[in-house]
């Protein structure tokens, strides 16, 4: 029987009104739940600026949201639903997930350190579930470990968290219930605590996103759940490339980008273009003495963090993954490989049975990413996306950070590829043809090739 997005959201129980997603209206103010407001569009919305409180610079998510809240008697209410979700990872391609309010990864919630937060979870899934609020100080009775801190939350059920802010930083929810399931799933949402000073550690814009990763086999819509390393699907916020939001910073500001890893390996982060300076854990801020430049901070599995850096350098600057599957789509784990391998006689034999038949990775998989072949139902070519030079040749966990002069405080839109200044770009070289130079061999540095030492017998003291 076919998998239609009515029967998997039917199945689950999880058809409901949708509910603005960028404010609170107003009808629940004095109503004993707050409202479960709802986002489905995969676009990046506008940062939500406090209207009461401190004031702080509030965080842009990555092709997500912020969480509306109510004030209630000194209490900052939010109100989650836990429930299956459909989520575009990219333009072509569709997942069968479980999130929060509409998305995976759910919405970021965003409060002031000393804020009292109370937070309602509702459970929509077909199972029970909870949730943990990675790296917050706070009740045992409120850590969200099913079993442990807390009966579960059953289908159908609403639980109640309440717990003060005692530090600013950056922290994630996500279940401590059937865990292998749930995150596989896409159950994680980002969670920012500013500080009580509103000029400590500010920074002009804020990025913050998620590293999840899911094996979706071509023609499917719903992750496997048992897979360990072999993900084809390595997303950042539940999208992969094209499909994820450029970081649009102006010149001169100082920015700062957050993320959290919640998948089964360590991701080597890494920024053209830039140094930067990590400036927080899931632990806290780090100190200033300790900090030094880096230009790739590698995230292990459940940790946090956060660098920041003065955008002075105008371009399109990529930031990915350094590990190179995890900037591909898609990707056949038993492929075998062809470089090398001469394929033109067979070539010419399978033409006569299949026309039209090209040979491939014979020299390298380039060609993939020059092609727009047919593909199966609900799946991404393995590198796609195309740039003002050409095919880009990557997928999976790939950005471009574009620093621009002149954009107003919070334009977060798309300023198009960069326009270099003339003279500024790699250029093909057009004087003798240097494939034929004549090669030398390395001059000798005058250094002798071997260095013998002799050990020295220990004249007394201690031995080690």
């Amino acid at each position: 029987m076919k998998l239609t997005r009515r029967r998997f959201l039917e199945a689950s129980g999880a058809l409901a009104t949708a509910v603005s997603a960028t404010a609170v209206s107003g009808r629940a103010a004095h109503a004993s739940l707050p409202e479960a407001p709802i986002q489905k569009s995969p676009a990046m919305q506008p940062p939500l600026f406090p209207k009461e409180g401190p004031d702080y610079q509030p965080v842009v998510t990555l092709n997500g949201w912020t969480l509306p809240w109510r004030m209630n008697n000194g209490w900052k209410e939010f109100h989650l639903v836990a429930e299956p979700v459909e989520r575009e990872i990219a333009p072509g391609m569709k997942g069968h997930l479980w999130g929060y309010n509409g998305q995976s990864p759910g919405p970021t919630i965003e409060a002031v350190e000393g804020d009292k937060v109370r937070i309602f979870v509702t459970n929509k899934l077909p199972e029970h579930t909870t949730i943990h609020w990675h790296g917050q100080i706070l009740p045992c009775g409120m850590d969200g470990v099913g079993g442990i801190t807390q009966p579960h939350i059953k289908p159908g059920k609403t639980f109640v968290y309440e717990f003060p802010l005692t530090k600013s930083g950056t922290f994630m929810y996500h279940p401590h219930a059937d865990e292998m399931v749930q995150m596989a799933m896409g159950m994680m949402g980002f969670f920012v605590v500013h500080p009580k000073d509103p000029n400590f550690m500010r920074v002009d814009r804020d990025f913050v996103f998620l590293l999840n990763a899911f094996d979706i086999a071509p023609g499917t819509y719903v992750p496997k759940i048992n897979t360990m390393l072999d993900f084809n699907m390595w997303c950042w916020n539940s999208r992969v490339f094209p499909g994820i939001d450029n970081l649009v910073i102006n010149k001169g500001d100082r920015a700062r980008i957050r993320f959290g890893n919640l998948t089964m390996t360590n991701h080597p982060i890494h920024m053209h273009g830039y140094d930067f300076e990590v400036t927080c854990t899931d632990g806290g801020w780090t100190k200033p003495g300790s900090r030094w430049p880096e230009v790739t901070v590698d995230c292990a599995v459940g940790q946090m963090r956060a660098f920041e850096f003065d955008a002075v350098h105008e371009g399109d600057w990529a930031i990915h993954c350094h590990k190179s599957h995890h900037t591909m789509n898609a990707m056949g784990h038993d492929v075998k490989t062809y470089i090398g391998v001469d394929k033109r006689e067979v070539a010419t034999k399978i033409r006569r049975l299949v026309d039209g038949y090209m040979p491939m990775g014979t020299a390298g998989m380039a060609d993939m990413g020059e092609m727009e072949m047919p593909l199966p139902d609900n799946t991404l070519p393995m590198m796609t996306g195309f740039g003002q030079f050409g095919p880009i040749e990557m997928g999976g966990m790939l950005s471009v950070v574009k620093v621009r002069a002149g954009l107003e405080r919070n334009d977060y839109k798309d300023p198009g590829w960069y326009k270099h200044p003339p003279g500024t770009v790699s250029y093909e070289w057009k004087g003798p043809n240097l494939t034929d130079a004549t090669r030398v061999r390395q001059p000798e540095s005058g250094m002798p090739t071997q260095v013998r030492v002799r050990a020295r017998k220990p004249t007394g003291g201690h031995q080690h």
